[in-house]
């Protein structure tokens, strides 16, 4: 049962991504190569880096067909219903914040399935719920929602932490994959609302010194 809802939970967060790699290639006025493209490395960029660190070769995005026409699909979504998706405040973040809750518990399901242990399943997590948001920022030459100030790496790693947590506790496994990824949106959904962020560290000045 986990393995499907694996890659149920994987393709939701393949589909959230892919709309918001399209939705910001067509904000960069991209031709329609472009928008597919960057859909699919949004989608998929993430995922291939864990199964790469996991050594789980050749890694589901480029071998499954799922996730190429989820990607797809997404994309198109995007294109064809842009003036229903631009209602949303701010809706690239809105679609990127999905893809980080679903996908910050697929990279720690699939360690755990794989045997690895908390560390890795829970940083596996991480890495995958943004790493194909990096890619897409740095094709884009926007700068990486990751190092904005709002809380983002953060809500993915409580999302991670949360499924492990799950797994070892055993809490029932349909529902822990939910309550991961929807704790970990609503942070990052918060955190845009209301400007929640980390603490910055402040240097002292050279007068003070």
């Amino acid at each position: 049962m986990e393995q499907h809802l694996f890659v149920l939970v994987d393709l939701l967060g393949t589909f959230a991504f892919a709309v918001s790699g399209a939705l910001a290639a067509e904000q960069k006025r991209l031709d329609l190569f472009g928008v597919a493209a960057i859909s699919l490395l949004t989608a998929c960029g993430g995922g291939v880096i864990r199964d790469l660190c996991l050594g789980a070769l050749p890694p589901v995005g480029i071998s499954d067909w799922r996730y190429l026409a989820t990607s797809m699909a997404a994309a198109a979504c995007a294109i064809w219903a842009r003036r229903l998706i631009a209602h949303l405040e701010q809706p690239i973040l809105f679609f990127d914040a999905l893809g980080l809750g679903f996908f910050a518990v697929t990279g720690a399901l699939k360690a755990l399935l794989l045997q690895q242990n908390v560390e890795v399943a829970i940083l596996l997590g991480l890495v995958t719920a943004v790493g194909g948001g990096v890619m897409r920022d740095v094709m884009l030459t926007r700068v990486p929602v990751i190092l904005q100030k709002e809380i983002y790496a953060l809500a993915a790693l409580l999302g991670a932490a949360i499924q492990v947590l799950g797994h070892y506790l055993e809490w029932r496994v349909a529902l822990t994959p939910w309550f991961a990824a929807s704790v970990c949106v609503a942070l990052r959904l918060l955190a845009l609302r209301y400007s929640w962020s980390l603490p910055v560290v402040q240097g002292r000045d050279r007068a003070d010194r």
